[in-house]
């Protein structure tokens, strides 16, 4: 068994995909309407396009809004991306504009940050040591 498709919750699907494709670089791999201004929105990393797939999920549920929130308030990052080189991926996003939460730090076996995704989630970096 393995790890087909993982998803974040985003407040705005549209918005979501310019910020996880333009911004933090993935690559689109579906984007199929679902009705209703739904897709199934899915990216890869770049250089891994059959690997794992991130679900750009409408957080329409009721239930998802208050989850997120009280995530976001305890500083909380819903989901962890792995980096190659901790020092140049904080620059080019800081260069993109992203908002850093938890500024670069060592964490025992990793480096990490926290970064806010624009779409109601806060995001976690790690470099392996």
């Amino acid at each position: 068994m393995k790890i087909y498709v993982t998803s974040v919750p985003v407040d705005d699907q549209v918005k979501a995909l310019e910020f996880y494709r333009d911004v933090l670089g993935f690559v689109v791999k579906h984007d199929i309407d679902m009705g209703e201004g739904n897709r199934w929105l899915t990216l890869t990393s770049p250089g891994e396009p059959e690997g794992t797939e991130l679900l750009l999920e409408p957080s329409g549920h009721p239930a998802t809004k208050p989850f997120k929130d009280a995530l976001v308030a305890d500083g909380i990052p819903y989901t962890s991306f792995m980096v190659e080189d901790m020092a140049a991926e904080v620059a080019r996003l800081r260069e993109k504009g992203v908002r850093f939460t938890v500024e670069p730090m060592d964490a025992g076996t990793v480096l990490m940050a926290v970064f806010d995704d624009t779409c109601g989630n806060l995001i976690q970096i790690v470099q392996m040591k």
